[in-house]
């Protein structure tokens, strides 16, 4: 079958697939020029149309800057690493097709620990928040969140029962916040996350421990185990020009 009597669709497909992986895979490096559109509607036997769709959505994407008269040519690309959103875990339920609801486990008013000072950039003895919370999804145990939080910078979760909106809604509805670090490791259940989660000890679970900063002040540090065999952590990006 030749070129030209393939289906248009899956040519299009075709020529923004190779293109794309010459990109990303580094055989056409930042600066490298593009072949022209003329050149890639001969060397693919197809339309202008069609070449000129996929260099738009290469465009699009972040992978070309297109020039009219000197022609296009490969922009620089940021470290491939996905970004993780703060994601509310009843949406994540919910889109599963489950029905939510979390509970307050446990809720203690205490002074940080020095490690947790530490992390949390206050001074030991400084009175923190901690939380034990549990998001169901159709009744069964679906997360565990275990959670600090900085009352200097959160001084109304003093008085916050949870009740209504869980601990991590409540913060992102109630304090902004400019930065955020994840860390992500499959860890085993301990006996304790075993027995909030109906699990057995040492069952694989999927571990988000996360921190989030308003300003260079550090909100909270929060921990999230999810059931291993349930979970799974999936990103869709594009990379970026610098």
């Amino acid at each position: 079958m030749s070129k030209e009597s393939a289906p248009r669709s899956s040519l299009h497909e075709r020529i923004r697939s190779d293109l794309e992986g010459k990109i990303l895979s580094g055989a056409w490096p930042p600066g490298h020029r593009i072949p022209t559109e003329q050149e890639l509607r001969t060397e693919y036997g197809c339309s202008r149309m069609t070449v000129n769709k996929v260099m738009t959505q290469l465009a699009n994407a972040g992978l070309v800057l297109r020039r009219r008269k000197t022609g296009s040519i490969v922009m620089p690309q940021q470290s491939q690493n996905a970004v993780l959103e703060i994601k509310d875990i009843k949406d994540e339920v919910t889109a599963q097709g489950g029905t939510y609801r979390h509970e307050v486990v446990e809720r203690v008013l205490r002074k940080a620990a020095p490690s947790e000072a530490g992390e949390l950039g206050i001074e030991d003895g400084t009175e923190v928040l901690a939380l034990t919370c549990l998001h169901y999804a159709d009744e069964a145990p679906f997360c565990l969140e275990d959670r600090v939080i900085n009352l200097e910078v959160a001084p109304a979760a003093r008085t916050e029962s949870f009740a209504e909106l869980a601990p991590g809604v409540w913060l992102l509805r109630h304090i902004p916040w400019s930065e955020a670090e994840h860390t992500i490791a499959a860890v085993g259940a301990s006996a304790r996350v075993a027995k909030l989660l109906d699990l057995s000890a040492g069952t694989p679970c999927l571990v988000m421990e996360r921190r989030t900063w308003r300003q260079g002040e550090t909100v909270t540090e929060v921990r999230l185990t999810y059931p291993g065999a349930a979970n799974r952590l999936s990103a869709r990006f594009t990379p970026s020009a610098t």
